[in-house]
């Protein structure tokens, strides 16, 4: 009876704290509200927050909300408008999933979405995290709704020595226990504004935590051991070759990635494929070309890769072999380029720039 009160409690706690201070984001429906949250929004929302902070996420959710309103109008998107639209945010898998699921959403289910998180999951694309989260905060269903800093708050609360990932179990558990019958979206919103506001990675505010009297880390006074995490692996490097192909009359020869694979069905320029030993330099043209002193660096998820950039300026007649496109250096924003390449084509051009400089 006790554990059950301090359960009930944790959840007044919060609750009453989300009331006063929660983020006013452009997703939601005020706490405690009358108003029901749009489901696409949420869904929309808890698709690019997928291991992207808040801050990044709010123009291009706005971007987005603007140009396709309602899922219908997502569904009937072109895919490389899309894509496009999306460029920057990583993760570009998301992006095709999303637009898998607007289709279903409108061909399967008449433009709405379920409303039970059987029917969310069913959809592609919507993992168990995404689901429970619009189950909760659309529907207004009970569901434990679990992300990074919701782990991290109930790693905390309970102070749960197993390493993550397989402490997951036992924190989805916890979680469960305390998340009520009533209010369940308020309260998953609020676990997620607390792990983002005060229950940080490093220096958790635990002066002003509404929980600290029922957090057991607090009580360690080391909340910041908690979760604990296993040792990480070394993350592998790759390498690989892209080549900058400029027009002389101010076009660049841009391709699309393979839609399965990483970056799919992205707008790229051409690239070698990436493997643990440099592959050989082979360029898709003759061509005069030059190689930039360095290579261009990005770190993915589970590998960090380094790309030589080789740079040529061809006859307007010249057509590289396979599909791709001219594209007018003036709009390359336009072209949605993912930031490895965007960050390649920089160094291409100021390359060429100081080319016409010497």
């Amino acid at each position: 009876m006790r554990v059950e009160s301090s359960n009930r409690k944790i959840a007044k706690d919060l609750l009453a704290h989300y009331d006063v201070h929660a983020r006013r984001l452009p997703w939601r429906a005020p706490p405690g509200s009358n108003e029901a949250a749009d489901p696409y929004r949420v869904w929309l929302s808890e698709i690019m927050l997928q291991q992207t902070t808040v801050a990044a996420v709010a123009p291009y959710f706005a971007r987005f909300t603007d140009r396709w309103p309602t899922v219908a109008d997502l569904a009937a998107a072109d895919d490389a408008e899309v894509m496009a639209a999306w460029a920057g945010l990583g993760y570009y898998a998301r992006a095709r999933n999303l637009l898998a699921c607007a289709r279903a959403v409108a061909r399967d289910h008449g433009g709405t979405f379920p409303d039970t998180e059987q029917g969310l999951r069913a959809l592609p694309g919507v993992g168990a995290y995404t689901a429970a989260a619009v189950t909760a905060i659309a529907f207004r269903r009970r569901a434990v709704v679990v992300d990074a800093n919701v782990e991290r708050v109930v790693a905390r609360l309970f102070a749960i020595a197993t390493p993550l990932p397989a402490a997951r179990p036992e924190i989805r558990a916890a979680a469960d226990r305390i998340t009520p019958d009533a209010r369940a979206g308020d309260f998953a919103q609020a676990m997620m504004d607390l792990g983002a506001t005060l229950c940080t990675p490093r220096n958790p505010a635990c002066g002003i935590c509404p929980l600290r009297e029922d957090c057991a880390a607090f009580l360690t006074a080391d909340p910041a051991a908690f979760p604990v995490k296993a040792a990480k692996k070394a993350r592998p490097h790759r390498h690989g070759h892209v080549w900058w192909i400029e027009r002389t009359d101010g076009h660049v020869w841009l391709v699309r990635r393979p839609d399965k694979g990483m970056l799919g069905g992205m707008r790229a320029l051409p690239s070698s494929d990436w493997s643990a030993a440099a592959p050989a330099a082979t360029p898709p043209l003759a061509a005069c070309w030059s190689a930039l002193a360095d290579p261009v660096t990005h770190v993915f998820t589970h590998f960090s890769l380094g790309l030589m950039v080789h740079v040529a300026r061809v006859n307007g007649d010249c057509l590289p072999p396979g599909q791709g496109e001219w594209w007018p250096l003036d709009r390359l924003e336009d072209a949605g380029l993912p930031t490895l390449f965007r960050r390649a084509a920089d160094a291409a051009m100021k390359e060429t720039i100081d080319d016409v400089r010497r």
